[in-house]
């Protein structure tokens, strides 16, 4: 009889849920749009510019929602390194399927409300394409910084009742979705993005 391996589940979760990420790489992903960004990675999905003469990044962040009728959220932590303290961009479908995107400021692990952020964000906009949620915005960054701390995360929905957002799993691998952003990258994990 076979038995239960947890490391081996986890292993296979963790497959799943960045095979799509991987399925997809940075060179080959286009948009609607035609927007273009001068970096990309591939963990999270994210294309960006960064335009020091005005302190502002440009960004488009791809992920698949956790199920269908789930959310994609990408933030800025500009005073931390994990979720509290994120100022987020979640996009989600209304309910004729078309894509939107809110902002939330993400107060504490257990307090997550609507609201401004921040920071000053323009040309908001969300687009579904391909089982992906895509968040584009140019978002307002502190002058002179060479690297922001990004927070990103999926989920399984939208309250519908009060309009909250539904919580996410808390599987090791969504609890390790941050990290830092170098604004201008120098080494060779980034390339260039045609998207």
């Amino acid at each position: 009889m076979a038995s239960f391996s947890p490391l081996l589940l986890l292993i296979s979760l963790l497959a799943l849920l960045f095979a799509k990420c991987r399925a997809i790489p940075c060179s080959s992903q286009t948009f609607k749009n035609n927007r273009r960004y001068d970096y990309c990675t591939d963990i999270p999905i994210l294309h960006w510019t960064y335009n020091a003469s005005n302190s502002s990044l440009a960004v488009a962040f791809l992920a698949a929602p956790s199920k269908s009728g789930g959310w994609v959220a990408w933030a800025i932590n500009p005073n931390g390194t994990k979720m509290p303290g994120a100022q987020a961009l979640v996009a989600h479908t209304v309910d004729d399927g078309t894509p939107t995107v809110n902002t939330y400021n993400v107060i504490s692990y257990t307090s997550i409300v609507p609201g401004k952020l921040s920071f000053d964000v323009w040309d908001i906009s969300a687009e579904f394409s391909d089982g992906f949620l895509i968040i584009f915005a140019t978002v307002k960054v502190p002058e002179e910084v060479d690297t922001v701390n990004q927070v990103w995360q999926v989920g399984p929905g939208i309250n519908k009742t009060t309009g909250l957002l539904q919580k996410h799993e808390l599987l090791p691998v969504n609890l390790a979705t941050y990290g830092p952003l170098s604004l201008v990258p120098t080494g060779t994990t980034n390339t260039r993005g045609d998207g």
